[in-house]
Formats: structure tokens, C-alpha cells, sequence
């Protein structure tokens, strides 16, 4: 059936292509936008709400704009920089969704067949219904398997909190995430542990990205990070995206900064900052931990707008690309933990989808159809198909955005938000 889907969704983009959808000939991103921007940057540098921020946005071909400002290390006065590497956490994600798509092009798997046919792993899933009296957990079999689709999209029930009576004990003593874990060990941890929900009824952030890379190890019979080098970083000219950042890259790493209480920040300890980029580990997880540049990164999102090629490689098909873009949540699934806060969003194949426009000035900006995401130490990009436009934000702060940066960004972008004319 997704094979058909898959078709359709090609044959929409060429019709698009051949003008059936005329993209508007107007930029967003014009002067006063700049301007906006600049003041925006300009403000959480001066107010000591960040140290370091730099912003890229390209619209219609062409690049419009890049700045940077304040300090990528304050410590060392060393200016935010176009060559700074961060480290991007979850914006590592959509570059593992685009490794899996390259195996799903190649008729290795379909989105709705049981995980459990390639990671037997994931076979005879319990699921917790809570504990009893004594705190011994009560299990019921899983309705149905775990789906490839719901590894993609955050609903296969893989338990995320460290709240949960009975199973967050259980996940903490598995420590699948510990950095000296395979992906293979990775996926034993997390296979025999319960899940928290019936799959596919819930969306729940967490460890689905890390399982999708151990998958794409297991269908490409090769290590993850050989594969996602070889077909992705390596035809994208991505020469500065890396898990491990060797001695002559980093000096010009960004520091981590820390939110304190009085809403300035400090410097977070170097050892707990570059703990996974500065050390050769066995772990190279989907769901994170690739450093890079803010024009390595523009090559990947150019690819995404592209429909699947940049310059002269073919990373993806279009279809694939249209594919990952389209919300993969049904009505069905109400409980979405956090996602509500991005906006009226869904959820591909990694990214959030914006399905409908902001519904007043609380709300995120952006347009219908388009997609992102964010990082931990709160960098974001999107990418909006509408005006053709992808913005990029860099910044190294923890903890995640809580000083509405990615909303101040948003709004110096595209304007403030307007009631629809009726």
C-alpha cells in the first residue's frame, strides 16, 4: 500500500515541478526581515541570555543572509564564527532518517513491517500496565509488533521518563544509552525492557532514532557511522559533521553555556560538555552526538529543500523526501507528550511537520508544510517548501530554549503573527 502512496506523492511533485503549484515570486526574507533578525541576535547577546548565536537563512537559490554574534568561548574571547562546529544533539536525527530512507529506496524494508523481522530483538514485547501493591510491575503483551514507521515517527513505546513506577528503575539499571554500549547491546537493553505504552497509540520523544541507526547497521551489513558516512556525509560534502572531533578541529568548538538562576549563563565544565565529541566511543547513536558546521549543515537542509539532490548528487528520490515531509500521526494517537508546544505540528520521518498555521501570537511562526527540528543545547533549523526558504540558528546553551529564542527567531524571520484575514 505505502509503495502506491509512495508513487502518488512522486507524481505530485512533478506536477508541482511542471507548475501546477507556482511558488510565490515575493521573498520573505527582505530587508526589514534582516533587520529584524539582526535585533533579535543582537538582543540575547546583550541581555546575557546566551554567549554566542549565529544565523543562516537561504531563500529562493540564494543565501540571504549569515551573522554571528558575541563568543563561541567567552573564556577565551573567541568570536562566534561561519567555521564555529557545535554540537547539533537531536538535529543528528533527520540525518539518520535520511540513512534509513536510502535502504527503504533500495526495497530493504517497508515502513509498516514488524521491526522484529530484521532486530529480533523486538520480538514478544510486554508492555506495563503499572505495579501492584508491592511495587512489582504488572505486564501485558503487546497488542501488535513495533513498526519500522513507528521507530520513525516516536511510537513504539519505548519508555522515555525517569517517573514511572517499576520501569524507570528498570531503565536506568539497563543504562541503554551508556556511551561504552554497541547499537547492538543498545537494542538488547531496550528490547527486553518493557515498553510504557501500546505501540503506535501514543507519541513519546526518546530512543527510536538510536534503534532506527541499528537497523540501518543490520540492513547495510556494515557499522552506522561507515554507512552514514559513506552515503551521506561523504556525497554531501559534509567534511566538518563528525561524532568524534579530533585534536585540529577543536579550537574552534564552541563552548557549552549554562543557564543559571539570575538568567545569565556559565560556562559548562569542558568534561561534561565534549564528553562524547572529545572520546572515541562504541556507541554512535541515531538520535544524537554529531558535531558540525552551520555550512555543512546548510548542505543537508539544501538537499532536504531540493527534493532529494544537492548539486550534482542524488541523495534521496523526491518522493522519499515528500515521504519523510508528511505527518505520519493519525488523529488516533492524542497523547503527544511535549509536541503540542512546537505548534500545529505532526510527525514524519524525523522532523516535526506543520500542518495547519499559528493560531494566535502564543504560537511558533511558520508555514503550512513546513519542517524541523532542534537540538538539546537549543540549535534549530527549517525548512519551509512554500518559499523555498531553510533557516538555520546555532547556539550552544543548556538547559534546551527556555528563553524563547526559537520564538524571538521565528518572528524576526517571518513578522510577526497576524489574525487571518477573513
Amino acid at each position: 500500500m505505502f509503495r502506491a502512496v509512495y508513487f502518488i506523492l512522486l507524481l505530485q511533485l512533478i506536477l508541482t515541478a511542471c507548475g501546477s503549484s507556482p511558488q510565490s515570486t515575493k521573498l520573505v526574507f527582505d530587508e526589514v526581515a534582516q533587520v529584524r533578525v539582526d535585533s533579535t541576535l543582537k538582543s540575547f547577546i546583550e541581555s546575557g541570555k546566551v554567549a554566542g548565536i549565529s544565523a543562516l537563512i537561504y531563500e529562493k537559490g540564494e543565501e540571504r543572509y549569515f551573522q554571528a554574534y558575541g563568543y563561541a568561548d567567552r573564556e577565551k574571547q573567541k568570536p562566534m564564527e561561519r567555521q564555529t562546529l557545535v554540537q547539533i544533539y537531536s538535529m543528528t536525527k533527520p540525518i539518520t532518517g535520511t540513512a534509513l530512507m536510502k535502504l527503504y529506496e533500495r526495497g530493504m524494508f517497508e515502513l509498516d513491517d514488524p521491526l522484529e523481522k530484521y532486530l529480533p530483538e523486538f520480538s514478544n514485547m510486554e508492555v506495563y500496565q503499572g505495579v501492584d501493591e508491592n511495587g512489582q510491575m504488572i505486564l501485558t503483551e503487546a497488542d501488535r509488533s513495533i513498526s519500522v514507521r513507528d521507530i520513525t515517527r516516536h511510537t513504539a513505546g519505548f519508555p522515555n521518563r525517569d517517573n514511572i513506577p517499576g520501569l524507570s528503575e528498570i531503565m536506568k539499571e539497563k543504562d541503554a544509552r551508556n556511551y561504552n554500549n554497541t547499537l547492538a547491546s543498545m537494542a538488547e537493553k531496550i528490547g527486553s525492557t518493557p515498553l510504557w505504552f501500546q505501540p503506535g497509540t501514543q507519541w513519546e520523544y526518546g530512543l527510536c532514532v538510536d534503534i532506527q541507526a541499528y537497523l540501518v547497521e543490520k540492513l547495510a551489513g556494515m557499522p552506522y557511522d561507515e554507512f552514514l558516512q559513506k552515503e551521506i556525509l561523504d556525497p554531501l560534502g559534509m567534511e566538518e559533521t563528525m561524532y568524534y572531533v579530533p585534536e585540529e578541529f577543536r579550537d574552534r568548538m564552541a563552548a557549552v553555556y549554562e543557564r543559571q538562576a539570575d538568567g545569565f549563563v556559565a560556562r559548562q565544565d569542558d568534561s561534561i560538555a565534549y564528553r562524547f565529541s572529545y572520546n572515541h566511543w562504541p556507541l554512535t547513536p541515531g538520535g544524537f552526538g554529531l558535531s558540525s558546521t552551520i555550512d555543512d549543515y546548510l548542505k543537508f537542509a539544501k538537499m532536504l529543500l531540493n527534493e532529494g539532490q544537492h548539486e550534482n548528487q542524488a541523495i534521496l528520490q523526491p518522493a522519499s523526501v515528500a515521504l519523510m515531509r508528511t505527518n505520519h500521526l493519525p488523529d488516533s494517537i492524542k497523547e503527544r507528550s511535549w509536541l503540542p508546544h512546537r505548534g500545529q505540528v505532526g510527525f514524519g520521518i524525523d522532523f516535526a511537520v506543520r500542518i495547519a498555521p499559528p493560531q494566535n501570537a502564543q504560537e511558533n511562526q511558520g508555514e503550512v508544510g513546513e519542517f524541523f527540528w532542534d537540538g538539546a543545547l537549543s540549535t534549530l533549523f527549517f525548512i519551509d517548501p512554500k518559499n523555498e526558504l531553510i533557516a538555520i540558528l546555532f547556539v550552544q546553551l543548556t538547559p534546551y530554549d527556555g528563553i524563547g529564542l526559537h520564538k524571538a527567531f521565528r518572528e524576526a524571520v517571518y513578522g510577526p503573527w497576524q489574525p487571518p484575514i477573513n
